[in-house]
């Protein structure tokens, strides 16, 4: 349960800008699984999964299968990717007007 809930349009506004502003698909160049993807700085990256995204990455179908519970290492093969997105000029580095 929600410990908070905002109700006045501009909480709601500032909940949608901190959680989906600036994100960006990207898929990864190995199994395609595609994301959603946000880099306020070269050392953070926001990554967002979708179930369908966590189904069709087969390392971490993998380490689920296994019981690992290092699941929030995400993928090396994605993490390229994104990298290669910033590379490419697709993912922009840096938070604009706060987010």
């Amino acid at each position: 349960m929600a410990s908070f809930v905002p109700t006045s349009a501009e909480t709601l506004e500032e909940q949608r800008l901190y959680t989906q502003a600036r994100l960006i698909e990207v898929a990864c160049l190995d199994c395609l699984a595609t994301v959603q993807v946000k880099k306020n700085s070269d050392h953070q990256t926001s990554i967002q999964w979708t179930a369908e995204a966590v189904a069709a990455c087969p390392e971490l179908c993998r380490r689920s299968r296994s019981g690992s519970r290092d699941g929030h290492r995400g993928c090396p093969r994605l993490l390229a990717s994104i990298d290669a997105a910033v590379a490419d000029g697709v993912v922009q580095i840096g938070a604009q007007d706060g987010y």
